[in-house]
């Protein structure tokens, strides 16, 4: 891939950014989102790339752009796979809180997985964990190995868990194991990237949420030189059907890094909308607006935190009020 693409990228992920930070608050998800996706969309086109979208806002018959299978860029330059959330976080900005970022991964093409729109079981962990953690572990040795990976005690050890019912059990085993929660309303792609910064205090991502957003944080975690781990969690006949349709005849099967990505190279932007442990959100002042945004790439490793200005007055009319 071409090293120019991953400033094209924050350009795309700023876009969608400063569309969708409008909505915040205003407790309309679905205008938040349809604002990031078309701005995000609109950008697409003036990329050097040949994208197909693997990761998107579904299926074809489910979303009117950013569709699994959709051709993005101009049509000159790499052939990539394209992963997308335009909104990471769509309640979060409806309510105005923490965490919510327009995400991009992009890879070679043929080496990004093409995880079904699924919940997956996931633990996911910075560069000094690597190697030490196991999904099909107890709960109390993962946080062990990484406490010893990182040279604290368990009770020093921060989790991040998605708040739903569905973990009230993982919940009760982190604490009765002496470790701290940080518990989210939303955002587990932000949650896992995290893990990879000293900075932001967490150390561990454990629990279930979307199989696409496992894909996406695998991107930036291999980037970032960390680790995540999945397992497919198919609800119905119809979603194990899907999985046999991939070819997992096993429903058990451990979805590891490589698996994830299989490429030695992808790029990964984010740019925050609203506040968060890593990124600043979107600031409108007057007819001027700032952005932070973070983009990586595995084969170099390198790691730029971009702070953006922008006149809206020479922005196109998505971002004009």
């Amino acid at each position: 891939m071409e090293r120019s693409l991953t400033m094209e990228l924050v350009r795309v992920t700023e876009a969608a950014a400063l569309a969708s930070a409008r909505w915040m608050g205003r407790g309309v998800k679905d205008e938040a989102d349809d604002a990031a996706t078309t701005a995000m969309r609109t950008v697409f086109d003036t990329v050097p790339m040949i994208g197909t979208v693997v990761i998107g806002e579904g299926e074809m018959d489910e979303a009117p752009m950013l569709y699994i299978g959709e051709k993005l860029g101009t049509g000159d330059g790499p052939r990539v796979d394209v992963a997308v959330d335009p909104l990471e976080g769509t309640d979060i900005v409806a309510q105005g809180t923490w965490n919510a970022l327009s995400v991009i991964a992009i890879a070679d093409e043929g080496t990004l997985l093409h995880a079904p729109d699924m919940y997956m079981d996931k633990i996911a962990v910075g560069p000094e964990a690597v190697g030490m953690i196991d999904i099909n572990a107890p709960v109390i040795d993962n946080l062990k190995a990484v406490a010893k990976a990182k040279n604290k005690d368990i009770e020093d050890v921060v989790a991040t868990v998605l708040d739903r019912p569905r973990h009230e059990k993982l919940i009760r085993e982190i604490r009765e194991a002496g470790a701290r929660i940080k518990l989210i309303p939303n955002g587990d792609v932000a949650a896992a990237i995290n893990t990879a910064f000293d900075d932001t205090g967490v150390d561990i991502l454990l629990g279930s949420g979307g199989a696409p957003e496992g894909v996406i944080a695998a991107a930036a975690l291999k980037c970032l030189g960390g680790e995540i781990q999945g397992k497919l969690m198919p609800s119905n006949d119809e979603e194990i059907a899907r999985c046999k349709s991939m070819g997992i005849a096993d429903l058990n099967k451990v979805f590891y890094m490589d698996d994830f990505c299989s490429g030695d190279d992808c790029i990964f932007a984010a740019t925050g909308v609203t506040d968060g442990e890593l990124l600043k959100g979107v600031q409108f002042k007057g007819w001027k607006a700032t952005t932070q945004s973070v983009v990586m790439r595995a084969k170099s490793g390198t790691v730029r935190f971009i702070d953006g200005q922008h006149s809206l007055k020479k922005k196109p009319n998505y971002v004009v009020k």
